[in-house]
């Protein structure tokens, strides 16, 4: 796990586990002690569920993955469940017998159709196992899920769609109504993300376009049209509003960035730009060329000519992400 995203989500599983394992050790201690009459266990579960902060359901299974007891919440019993075979379920594939305790991948729930998570340990009677004992947890319920992650501001590439680069050399960029009036373009893009509260835009060159945010309504984007882009008026859609102070994007680096776009688009006519997005708030340049790759880039090493993004073939979406 190296990416950021992936070294977030092991935080989160081993600060999980270090809250629930010593916990389910002692019910499964508990359980196993009058393994496996069902009513005896039924009682054990419902006298220690509460002990286990966030839990679903806890039960009791085989060595067979056949559930012994009925499934235990803190609001009482589930007795359907009872019988139950859980041998194909993701949680159940590498445990037994290889550990004691295991804290499986987030999966898809069959009863609340939502992304759960499913803690195993094995039980144990007379130094012999017996059984497994399983807990489930909802995602939406667990507190140290709640933690926003956070993007990295590096310079990432992803390659597009394998057809469509196989054909590159074989197709030649048609030129746009926007490529007809990027200069005009470029300006008003520019007057609406550096005064008029646009924190995030997007130009879509091949189809004339551009999706919008803004400060003031950040939960729906706007569509211009080419004949709103080349409409110099359209800024009167959009009230005056001060460029945030909380941009990580420097408001004199929006037109170079505009300017590289241009260039971006009009230097070659087989690798070309298709779609250019700016986002103020993260400071990230989004690319979509016509081999179909993209590429997300921090505005600092976008707007540096010495970088490797312009020193070498902007076509390559092979460069793997480095580690912040």
């Amino acid at each position: 796990m190296n990416s950021p995203i992936q070294r977030s989500i092991s935080k989160q599983r081993h600060a999980l586990g270090t809250l629930i394992r010593p916990i389910l050790g002692r019910i499964a201690g508990a359980c196993g002690a009058v393994w496996p009459d069902r009513e005896a266990l039924d009682e054990v579960l419902a006298a220690h569920v509460a002990e286990l902060p966030y839990c679903a359901y806890i039960y009791a299974l085989g060595t067979d993955a056949i559930q012994l007891s009925d499934n235990i919440n803190a609001s009482g019993r589930l007795p359907e469940h009872f019988g139950r075979d859980r041998s194909s379920r993701p949680y159940l594939n590498s445990v037994y017998p290889a550990v004691d305790y295991n804290l499986s991948e987030a999966y898809i729930s069959l009863l609340s159709g939502r992304p759960s998570i499913t803690a195993i340990q094995l039980v144990r009677r007379d130094g012999r196992v017996v059984g497994l004992l399983g807990a489930d947890f909802d995602l939406r319920d667990l507190p140290l899920t709640q933690q926003l992650y956070e993007e990295p501001d590096q310079w990432r590439q992803m390659k597009g769609d394998p057809s469509i680069r196989g054909l590159l050399f074989q197709q030649t960029r048609v030129k746009s109504v926007l490529d007809s009036h990027i200069d005009e373009v470029m300006s008003i893009m520019e007057e609406l993300i550096a005064q008029r509260g646009v924190f995030h835009g997007k130009l879509h060159f091949s189809s004339s376009r551009a999706t919008l945010w803004l400060v003031d309504d950040p939960y729906r984007y706007r569509i211009l049209e080419v004949e709103d882009l080349i409409d110099p008026d359209i800024c009167l859609a959009y009230p005056v509003r001060p460029y945030s102070s909380s941009a990580v994007l420097p408001q004199d680096r929006i037109k170079p960035i505009l300017e590289g776009f241009k260039k971006l688009r009009l230097a070659d006519e087989t690798v070309y730009l298709r779609s250019g997005s700016i986002n103020v708030f993260n400071g990230l340049v989004g690319l979509n060329f016509s081999c179909d790759g993209s590429h997300y880039i921090p505005w600092s090493e976008f707007l540096n000519p010495g970088s490797a993004f312009w020193s070498g073939d902007i076509g390559s979406t092979n460069r793997p992400a480095v580690d912040a």
